[in-house]
């Protein structure tokens, strides 16, 4: 029938839209907060990426005539003490906690899926110690634990990553678990499961896939958590080491110490990192309340 009505009108049938174009809308309709937080992330993304090319000047280049000048059209975010401009930093600083959110993140979420599925798998007394061990790791401080690692290992980006992947990939198991624990009780998975699959098939084939808006969203929210971490550690002095420019390491050098001759040492990067966090967690949880089934109704 759709064939007759062509030929006879001489027009194609409107084209069907990706799935992702229409999730998008979707997001834009039903969630207009959340697709600002993820716009705003695009936009973060943007800038990590191309921060060596949309810098002004280079991180580190020094004019001790332009010390502490305020904003102004050749330096939009204004310079620090040593004349070093600030935008250009705050870019470099962007492309620093991109690498280590998403390197991290991504460790975090590995951490969790592999630590979740067996827990949650398996069950039995497999779950119960696993289960008693992320207990025991999770009862000590983010914080106290995170300072004693890196003056152990030293500070860098490496460790920083490891750390902090192993710190949110050991504590979102459990969100990770208490969704494998609801997908396995599916029917297609008993049928598995009787014809004499494989566990490592059933879980890579059956439970993973069924899993993933939920590691999406978990993925998600660790940038933002990874990102505020790697600031705190460097607003420290145990973060990324100098001459490197991250957002926490200027917030403790730069912008408190001139603070009152040139709050806008403080104000860039710390307004940056508040919106940037900000955006994704507000992005994550659009995405938790659109992929999440439970969360359709509400």
């Amino acid at each position: 029938m759709s064939a007759v009505l062509e030929a006879n009108t001489g027009t194609a049938p409107p084209a069907t839209s990706s799935p992702l174009m229409g999730f998008v809308r979707r997001l834009i309709r039903e969630k207009p907060l959340g697709a600002a937080g993820g716009l705003i992330f695009v936009i973060f993304l943007f800038c990590g990426i191309f921060a060596d090319v949309l810098a002004p000047h280079g991180m580190n280049d020094t004019n001790l005539h332009m010390r502490l000048e305020s904003p102004s059209l050749e330096a939009p975010l204004g310079t620090d003490h040593l004349g070093r401009d600030v935008l250009s930093r705050v870019l470099i600083g962007a492309q620093l906690s991109m690498i280590v959110g998403f390197l991290a993140a991504g460790l975090a979420t590995v951490i969790s899926i592999v630590i979740g599925l067996v827990s949650g798998y398996f069950g039995g007394k497999v779950d119960m110690l696993i289960q008693r061990m992320v207990d025991a790791w999770m009862t000590f401080p983010d914080l106290v634990l995170l300072i004693v690692v890196v003056s152990i290992v030293g500070p860098g980006i490496p460790q920083i990553v490891i750390i902090l992947g192993c710190l949110y990939g050991i504590a979102g198991s459990r969100i990770v678990r208490g969704a494998v624990v609801s997908v396995k009780e599916n029917m297609y998975i008993h049928a598995a499961q009787s014809i004499g699959a494989r566990t490592v098939y059933i879980l890579w084939r059956h439970i993973l896939p069924n899993i993933m808006p939920v590691v999406i969203v978990l993925f998600t929210t660790r940038i933002g958590a990874v990102i505020l971490t790697e600031a705190g550690l460097s607003f420290l002095g145990l973060g990324v080491p100098p001459p490197a420019p991250t957002w926490g390491a200027m917030l403790s050098g730069t912008g408190r110490t001139y603070m009152y001759l040139g709050p806008w040492l403080a104000l860039a990067p710390g307004l940056c990192l508040a919106i940037v966090v900000y955006a994704i967690n507000v992005f994550g949880d659009a995405l938790r309340d659109l992929l999440d089934p439970r969360m359709r109704g509400g």
